[in-house]
């Protein structure tokens, strides 16, 4: 009965239709497009809007101060551990409680991604492969997304890195856009992941000319043309 009520409340909220697409991507069948993106860690950031935030302190992640994460991301404690364990760098951006609002990883060769995607994405000699970036929803809309890359691209800068390399869901707007904001090109591939009956998966790139972006760019204001009197 459980069940049946936490299904019929998700119908009432989401509505049947949105309800049944999310029981067929988790239970059936799903497709993620993930874009690869790329940028050079020397072109400053294009100018932005986003909101100031309080001061932070940035951490280095390590298998003893993960416990920093048990407040805001406490199912990820673990994950976070075990990433430092294996030699990933990893940043966290502390409150003055010392719990962690920010948090983002770089990896130097071929990662893994067992936690979630279960692919390999491979990196070249002098990229890194950047992921997991998460902020708290109270500094979403901050340059508080801004800064937390900056902070990584040095830390990779001193490993001796010239260029980031990521991928980004298609379907995820929010994600795309800030891309775009920090000046990220595409390369033109995409890893696509599917998923059967909740449990089989399997991976293949393809790749596409031209962009995928163009519509999320905000437009350019044509010049103001001189009137003369």
């Amino acid at each position: 009965m459980c069940a049946i009520a936490k299904l019929r409340e998700r119908i009432q909220q989401k509505g049947l239709r949105s309800t049944l697409k999310i029981l067929w991507k988790h239970y059936a069948f799903f497709h993620d497009e993930l874009l690869w993106m790329e940028r050079d860690l020397i072109s400053p950031v294009p100018p932005h809007a986003l909101r100031p935030y309080p001061p932070l302190r940035v951490v280095t992640i390590t298998p003893d101060n993960a416990s920093a994460f048990a407040r805001y991301f406490g199912d990820r404690v673990e994950t976070m551990a075990e990433l430092a364990r294996e030699g990933y760098t990893g940043h966290m951006h502390l409150d003055d409680q010392g719990d962690a609002v920010a948090f983002i990883w770089g990896a130097a060769r071929n990662y893994h991604d067992k936690h979630y995607y279960g692919c390999w994405f491979p990196v070249k000699p002098g990229e890194f492969f950047e992921f997991g970036g998460e902020l708290t929803r109270a500094y979403w809309g901050t340059t508080l997304s801004v800064d937390l890359q900056l902070e990584l691209w040095k830390a990779m800068q001193a490993q001796g890195c010239n260029k980031v390399v990521d991928v980004c869901e298609f379907h995820n707007i929010p994600a795309l856009k800030l891309h775009i904001r920090m000046g990220y090109q595409e390369q033109g591939r995409i890893m696509n992941v599917y998923q059967l009956f909740g449990r089989w998966r399997f991976y293949r790139e393809t790749r596409y000319s031209g962009s995928r972006l163009d519509a999320l760019r905000k437009p350019s204001r044509p010049p103001v043309a001189a009137t003369v009197t």
